[in-house]
């Protein structure tokens, strides 16, 4: 299964495009996008309650997932909160979920560096949990009202071919860990 993680919870969001776009490049495994809307992460409501149901469930997607997409829009220079707010939550649950989880990341902006600060500063927070972060392959889509058609679909070929390199890169990772963990 791969599982992506949509920093931005919009409907018709650039990066939930770009999601999809890069799920359907992934080839042929079932897909699955993750629910963010999670409470603001608060220990007096985890002391309290727990861990919450929806949380525990993005920490399992996470655990089972084959591969993992995540995609943020860049605020205020940075990842996303919603994002950010996923993270502190699933660092809180029972098990290392992300440890050795083969990741990419991907981000779409409306301005012209297409989110790398956001995907520096989500490469930051993600590092505590020890994933196996793609690297050296990035896909930043600039300018991203114009980028895609009223399908979701990519229009650019520069964009397309980085996000089918990406997506390979991480077909490839995730088939390398598989057999490491078998043998």
């Amino acid at each position: 299964m791969l599982l992506g993680l949509c920093g931005s919870l919009r409907g018709g969001s650039f990066n939930r495009k770009l999601m999809y776009a890069a799920a359907a490049e992934f080839g042929a495994v079932r897909f699955e996008e993750a629910n963010l809307r999670l409470p603001l992460y608060d220990g007096d409501l985890e002391s309290g309650s727990g861990i919450p149901a929806e949380v525990q469930v993005l920490a399992d997607q996470i655990a089972a997932a084959e591969a993992v997409i995540v995609v943020t829009p860049e605020y205020n220079k940075m990842l996303s909160g919603v994002l950010k707010n996923a993270l502190d939550w699933v660092s809180r649950t029972k098990g290392s979920p992300w440890l050795d989880k083969p990741v990419a990341i991907l981000s779409a902006t409306g301005g012209r560096s297409g989110g790398e600060r956001a995907q520096n500063s989500l490469r930051l927070a993600l590092s505590p949990f020890g994933p196996l972060l793609l690297t050296g392959r990035e896909v930043a889509v600039a300018s991203a009202s114009e980028q895609f058609d009223a399908d979701g679909r990519l229009l650019s070929d520069r964009y397309r071919a980085a996000v089918a390199n990406q997506m390979t890169a991480l077909r490839s990772l995730a088939r390398s860990r598989a057999e490491l963990v078998q043998a």
